[in-house]
């Protein structure tokens, strides 16, 4: 099982000087205090997302840099925390100043069609840099924009969206929620359809904060071997697991544990296992998987409000010996997911936002360990600025802000042939990315 693979075409992109976008109409100048699952030091980075859109021709005339121009100044007055900027109280508190100062914006166009870019839609992407400037001075945490937005159009008619999301506002489900408005607003309706909810004392520590619960997600673990390796000495690839994929990977435990197990329980315990028998850490090492478990959607572990665009998502962890894992049928690491995601409930939830209090807003653990997040479902693809759903939508990279290589994200893709599956972005150093793909090739043979 090989790689994606990626187009080299060289890509020459003419960008404006970066803007700042503020609300069309006057917003409320206020301070407004993020949650205590929001701000943990694991979510202070910045997310690029990227969405690629094709020319249709129901829009002749139209110039999607002004469409969505007008668009985000429209739902920046529902969206206006996202307007403000980002300031730190005591016990690292983290608030927001709504400021109106606006977000980023730039305009920008490139020398090519989006068929001349063919494979290359999906991450990782080349040309990230080109598509989403880094305005010097905007990518820290305190006093910067929240929102980075760069639309460039093609020269076929279509446009990339690319965005960079400030993760201790939002996760998936809530930047999805701001774009479906964006595409609303795009549309010409003048309200959105969900209004935004602020809300953010729903995942509050209790007063006083007491943790109940186990979080091995949160220990601190020195890194004693040096296996935390800079993000540029890592190589990035992704992988396409559908059907047949998938298939060949539950042939590999006993088919009462296949059954009652997900897609993503028995993919995610693959990758651990396979992952760390690439990385080659010592036998007695603990390794640990942890993964998105979201109080939204199917899980409703919080009763949260319509409209509410926080974090709502905590990160259990699966310990195991390296060995053990290594060695053991992939049923040994599956069973350890599920017992993870199992722990999840409503009691965990309130336990990790008391622990952030507790601990100063700790970091999740690093040292040996992979994350991994589920966007399939977020609906990144579904969003539309009238130009109909995007031809490829979701993460840019792989990595994690301060966790290098650490995170990889699972995205709804569809390959060459029609199928439906998943596309996982892989970070490994180059050595251990061979031997995970030739892991991957002995084990799954798929045509």
């Amino acid at each position: 099982m090989q790689p994606l693979a990626t187009s080299l075409v060289v890509l020459k992109v003419n960008r404006s000087e970066p803007e700042l976008i503020k609300p069309a109409n006057p917003t409320p100048h206020e301070f407004k205090l993020l949650s205590d699952i929001d701000d943990q030091e694991g979510l202070r980075f910045q997310v690029p997302v990227i969405q690629f859109y094709r020319n249709n021709p129901s829009m002749e005339g139209q110039d999607p840099v002004k469409v969505i121009r007008e668009a985000l100044a429209k739902t920046l007055v529902f969206y206006y925390p996202f307007a403000g900027r980002l300031k730190e109280g005591p016990n690292r508190k983290l608030m927001v100043e709504c400021t109106g100062e606006g977000i980023l914006f730039i305009e920008a166009d490139a020398e090519v069609t989006l068929k001349q870019l063919g494979d290359a839609l999906p991450p990782p992407s080349f040309w990230l840099e080109e598509l989403l400037f880094d305005v010097p001075g905007s990518s820290g945490m305190l006093d910067c924009p929240l929102l980075l937005i760069q639309v460039t159009r093609l020269e076929c008619g279509g446009f990339i969206f690319a965005l960079r999301f400030n993760h201790t506002m939002s996760d998936a489900q809530g930047i999805v929620q701001f774009l479906t408005t964006l595409g609303e607003m795009a549309s010409g309706v003048s309200a959105p359809s969900i209004p935004p909810v602020w809300e953010r004392h729903v995942f509050n520590a209790r007063d006083p904060p007491r943790i109940t619960c186990s979080h091995p997600e949160y220990d601190e673990v020195p890194d004693t071997k040096g296996t935390m390796i800079p993000l540029h000495e890592m190589v990035h690839r992704s992988f396409f697991f559908g059907p047949s994929e998938i298939s060949a990977i539950r042939k590999l435990v006993p088919p009462d544990l296949s059954h009652g197990s997900t897609t993503f329980e028995i993919l995610t315990a693959f990758l651990w296992k396979y992952r760390t028998i690439a990385v080659q850490p010592e036998a007695s090492e603990e390794m640990r998987l942890m993964c998105t478990v979201n109080a939204r959607g199917k899980y409703n572990l919080v009763e949260l409000p319509a409209g509410y665009y926080g974090n709502s998502f905590v990160v259990p962890a699966a310990v195991a010996a390296a060995g053990e894992l290594s060695r053991n049928p992939l049923g040994y690491a599956l069973e350890l997911v599920r017992k993870a995601k199992e722990n999840v409930t409503e009691e965990y939830i309130r336990s990790v936002a008391s622990l952030m209090v507790i601990r100063g807003r700790p970091h999740i653990t690093v040292v040996r360990a992979f994350v991994v997040s589920d966007l399939r479902r977020a609906g990144f693809q579904e969003v539309d600025f009238g130009w109909g759903k995007a031809v490829y939508a979701g993460a840019a990279r792989g990595g994690g802000g301060a966790i290098p290589g650490v995170i990889s994200f699972y995205n709804a893709f569809t390959n060459e042939k029609g199928e439906n599956g998943t596309l996982v972005l892989i970070c490994l150093p180059e050595t251990a990315m061979e031997r995970f793909v030739n892991e991957l090739d002995r084990t799954l043979k798929v045509g």
